[in-house]
């Protein structure tokens, strides 16, 4: 294959790892770029967004995970780019503008070392070659050593290594190639250590991502994850990607469940939703609402479910409460929350209005709230 068609395939399987962008609006979602690659909205470490191009470097794989589509023994087109080949079209693509960043990943080529080599080299030839000095983020590859985790760190803006399932057991039935705690928890305990606020790259993010329902895992168990990885290990960043059904292996519980397409897409979005009140609203695990069997409520989203379950909390009086107690109120996020606080010290908070609150979102908050 010529270098365009082989970038045309990878980039197009670069999909299936999603732990540098996503989004639920239309301007979120990847598209084509020039060329007809992909390009995807991220948001950058040190604040703001920009289009990342992502791709593999190869999608040949020795493991077989069976959620992904990749595996070894899949009857796929595979290919594979040379560093030198991915750094020259990267550059390409700078030159041209419209390009803030690049998204590496791949399949395991040999070992995981050796794959590492190929991330690594292709991120080298940018930073001395080409002097590149913007966003690149490297996919760590489970089980690499760590001298390949520590130089890859070195020569990124984000890395992340996607930890897959929420537990050991969970993790087990995913394949047979891997070992959670040798190659997934103790790395990203490494890659927290490296990336400390202290450490040397204290300027590196580390994200990682879940596949959420390819194993029998209730959303509590993601949950409580996804809150130790941000309080114990300093994530910037947990991404969950809705299994595909029909793309793993026919074995596999992703593929026995009845659980319709449009509800486990649903999950996902609330799984987000979770990840936004652990980060922006500083809630804890405990905090989250689940039903009997330990999964967040599909026909509602955690916050509203939440209020439903604390009558007593409310009403919140708006003239007094916290920053903390306001953000418990339905239609109430960061933002109204931050206006409510600023009009009151500045002057007299006379209702909702007063914040630009309006329509259906006021008529649905004023339910939880009290002036007096």
């Amino acid at each position: 294959m010529d270098t365009d068609t082989r970038l045309s395939i990878l980039s197009e399987d670069a999909q299936y790892d999603l732990s540098c962008a996503c989004g639920s609006k239309d301007q979120d979602r990847r598209r084509r770029g020039k060329n007809g690659m992909w390009v995807y909205p991220a948001s950058l470490p040190r604040g703001g967004n920009g289009i990342i191009l992502k791709t593999l470097v190869s999608n040949s794989c020795v493991n077989d995970c069976g959620y992904c589509p990749l595996r070894t023994g899949c009857d796929t087109p595979r290919c594979t780019l040379t560093p030198d080949e991915i750094a020259r079209i990267f550059m390409d693509y700078v030159r041209r503008g419209g390009i803030l960043g690049l998204f590496l990943t791949s399949g395991v080529v040999r070992n995981a070392d050796y794959t590492m080599d190929r991330i690594t080299s292709t991120a080298e030839i940018l930073r001395k070659r080409y002097q590149y000095r913007g966003f690149i983020h490297l996919k760590i590859i489970p089980g690499a050593s760590d001298a390949a985790i520590e130089k890859a760190v070195s020569l990124s803006s984000a890395v992340s290594l996607n930890v897959e399932a929420p537990t050991a057991a969970r993790f087990a039935p995913l394949g047979t190639g891997k070992n959670f705690t040798r190659d997934i928890v103790r790395p990203v305990q490494l890659i927290s250590k490296l990336t400390g606020k202290s450490s040397r790259y204290a300027n590196v993010s580390q994200t990682t991502q879940f596949i959420v329902g390819a194993s029998n895992e209730p959303d509590s168990e993601i949950v409580e994850a996804t809150s130790r990885l941000y309080n114990n290990w300093n994530l910037g960043r947990v991404y969950f990607s809705a299994y595909q059904k029909g793309l793993g292996d026919a074995n596999l519980h992703g593929e026995q469940t009845r659980t319709p397409p449009e509800n486990i897409l649903t999950r996902e979005h609330r799984l987000y939703q979770v990840d936004f009140l652990l980060r922006k609203y500083k809630w804890n695990a405990a905090d989250v609402p689940f039903d009997d069997g330990g999964n967040l409520r599909i026909d509602i989203d955690p916050k509203q479910h939440w209020a439903e379950r604390h009558p007593e909390f409310f009403p919140v009086k708006i003239t007094r409460a916290t920053r903390n107690e306001l953000l418990r109120v339905p239609g109430l996020g960061p933002t109204y929350v931050s206006r409510i606080l600023d009009t009151r010290h500045n002057g007299i908070l006379r209702g909702l209005r007063d914040v630009g609150l309006r329509g259906k979102r006021l008529e649905a908050t004023s339910r939880y709230v009290t002036m007096r």
